[in-house]
């Protein structure tokens, strides 16, 4: 994935958790539907989890299931929603 996609697709993630309640959490579809609004989304997809993956190695936001943290790098099969890690704000 280009820099400048990563870089974007970072700041609407981090953007979206920001503008929600400081426990509630996103689903990572709604991060590529606001990068590409009437779009195909879904090809964002893998770089969105890559994006999230490097966020939680961070701390920056936890990769949850069932409202349980689960390793961002292999996350188990099935959905999974992005809430603010333990060292948010996300730094610069």
């Amino acid at each position: 994935m280009p820099d400048a996609e990563a870089t974007m697709l970072r700041e609407r993630m981090l953007a979206l958790l920001s503008a929600r309640a400081a426990e509630a959490s996103i689903c990572p579809s709604e991060v590529a539907r606001a990068s590409r609004p009437g779009g195909d989304w879904r090809v964002l997809m893998p770089g969105i989890r890559n994006v999230a993956a490097a966020l939680a190695r961070d701390g920056v936001v936890s990769v949850t299931q069932h409202g349980a943290i689960v390793d961002a790098d292999a996350p188990p099969p099935g959905p999974v929603r992005l809430r603010r890690g333990p060292r948010w704000p996300a730094p610069g």
